[in-house]
């Protein structure tokens, strides 16, 4: 099995995401001049338009904006039934992942976490925050 932290992968705009996700750091894109922040990757601010846009570490939290069960096998790295959703990042971002842990809701919080893969870089998940930790 190849070592996932020795690939490089994605394009030039996603790869810094990929090499963060490979140390398990969730990274977005900040702009430098209006501090807005962005995901998925682009050269340019989407606030501002600036090609000023740098990559910052991510919190990890967030809260389900839209939930949904995936019953079909659309993925050789996920089994059916799992569940996705639309994640709310505390900075503000939206991004697609899948939910793991025990069941969870809209406006529920969430925390980061990473599925492993081979030959890949992990992919990014996310699980309900409970009151146990």
């Amino acid at each position: 099995m190849t070592d996932p932290q020795s690939l490089e992968f994605g394009d030039p705009i996603t790869a810094p995401f990929w090499r963060g996700a490979s140390e398990r750091r969730l990274v977005i894109q900040r702009c430098a001049d209006c501090g807005h922040h962005q995901f998925y990757p682009r050269p340019f601010c989407l606030a501002c338009q600036s090609d000023r846009v740098e990559w910052v570490q991510a919190s990890g939290r967030g809260t389900v904006y839209s939930l949904t069960t995936v019953r079909i096998q659309i993925s050789p790295d996920f089994t059916p039934p799992y569940r996705v959703a639309i994640v709310r990042l505390e900075e503000g971002p939206q991004l697609l992942a899948t939910i793991v842990g025990p069941p969870c809701a809209i406006g529920d919080p969430v925390r980061a976490g990473w599925k492993d893969r081979p030959d890949a870089p992990p992919l990014i998940v996310f699980q309900p925050v409970t009151e146990s930790g």
